[in-house]
């Protein structure tokens, strides 16, 4: 868990992400708009909270339209980030 926070707070692209998936499935390009972080970011950070299982890809064999949606590590990391116990 402590992993999970340390990874969202060294980056403010991150934790932009994750906020924005927070509890919907968006696709990369909903989050892009969301954040307005360039779409090729999005794919890298995605990919890097997908490694630290923090989200997860609800349709990997898709090339288009992915739907990503938080883990439940992830979601435990927003909340206390949120609480402000980390």
């Amino acid at each position: 868990m402590i992993d999970a926070i340390s990874l969202l707070k060294s980056s403010e692209y991150r934790l932009k992400i994750i906020q924005a998936i927070g509890n919907d499935t968006p696709t990369p390009s909903e989050i892009a708009d969301r954040t307005k972080i360039r779409l090729n970011h999005v794919s890298m950070f995605l990919k890097e909270l997908k490694e630290n299982d923090m989200v997860k890809c609800l349709n990997e064999g898709t090339r288009k339209g992915r739907l990503y949606e938080l883990t439940e590590l992830g979601k435990n990391a927003i909340k206390r980030l949120k609480q402000n116990k980390i």
